[in-house]
C-alpha cells in the first residue's frame, strides 16, 4: 500500500519542495555516514518533515503517519500501534514538542521485534 491510499479525499500538493526535502532529509549523509542510520530514524525524519512543513492542502498528519508506517513496513519492520498513539505522536510533532530523535524513539516502540521470537523458536527446535 502507498501512503496516498491512507489519505482520504485526494488532497492536492501545495508544496512540492516539502516532499523533495523529506526525501533528501531521510537519505542525508555526512562524509558517507548516514545521518539517520536506522529505519526508525529515517521514518522519523520523513514524518517530522511532512508534519512541520506541510506539503498537502489538508490531511498532512495522516499522510505523514502513513508515510512513516509504510516506510517501516517497506524496510522489513513489523509495526503494531494504536490510533491513539498515532494521534498523540502527530500532535506532539505538530506542536513542536518532539524533534526527530524523540519521534524515532516513539516509532521504535511501534516496531515488533520478531527476531527474538524466531531465535527462541529456533533454539527449541534444536533441543528436540
Amino acid at each position: 500500500m502507498t501512503a496516498e491510499q491512507y489519505t482520504p479525499g485526494d488532497p492536492q500538493v501545495i508544496d512540492y519542495g516539502s516532499l523533495l526535502a523529506a526525501v533528501a532529509r531521510h537519505q542525508a549523509e555526512i562524509f558517507d555516514i548516514a545521518v539517520y542510520p536506522e529505519p526508525q530514524d529515517r521514518a522519523a525524519a520523513l514524518m517530522h518533515q511532512l508534519i512541520r512543513v506541510p506539503a498537502l492542502e489538508r490531511s498532512n498528519e495522516l499522510f505523514a503517519t502513513a508515510v512513516a508506517y509504510s516506510y517501516l513496513v517497506a524496510s522489513g519492520c513489523s509495526v503494531a500501534t494504536t490510533a491513539r498513539e498515532v494521534r498523540s505522536l502527530a500532535r506532539a510533532i505538530r506542536e513542536g514538542k518532539l524533534g526527530v530523535t524523540g519521534v524515532a524513539e516513539r516509532l521504535s516502540s511501534w516496531v515488533v521485534d520478531e527476531a527474538e521470537g524466531e531465535e527462541v523458536g529456533g533454539e527449541d527446535e534444536e533441543e528436540d
